[in-house]
């Protein structure tokens, strides 16, 4: 196989193996790539909204407050015998309360951020029979 080098000075057709790709090798290569990206479900591309884990009770208190009142979320699961009651911690029931006013208004242009109580994860704090929804 000659030298590359060489047939820049010999010849006036490139060896086969400098030659570019045909087309069918770019369309094959763009292929690959696309079913690579194709490949993430609907699920890789969720995100939640959890309180943050150095936030002090009384801030996460505050916050869970104004979601489940003025916010508007829907507290209704973090009740006494509803599915996210349990466990029972302030950090667990303002999760649920920012997840849920995030989902239903982040179209609408809310934001994870609650006075710095609350953060942004892509994975599913859902436990048990307690789901925490997520709205592409």
């Amino acid at each position: 196989m000659p030298n590359l080098l060489s047939w820049i000075h010999t010849s006036a057709t490139p060896p086969e193996s400098a030659t570019m790709p045909s087309a069918l090798h770019w369309t094959l290569l763009a292929l690959c790539f696309v079913s690579l990206i194709l490949q993430k479900t609907d699920a890789q591309f969720r995100e939640w909204c959890i309180a943050d884990e150095q936030t002090p009770d009384d801030e996460l208190q505050k916050a869970l407050d104004w979601a489940c009142g003025k916010g508007g979320a829907d507290c209704s699961k973090i009740q006494v015998n509803q599915p996210c009651y349990l466990p029972n911690t302030i950090r667990d029931h303002a999760s649920y309360a920012f997840n849920n006013y995030y989902q239903k208004f982040k179209n609408k242009g809310a934001t994870c951020y609650f006075n710095s109580a609350a953060m942004i994860t892509d994975l599913d704090p859902s436990h048990h029979s307690c789901k925490f929804v997520s709205v592409p």
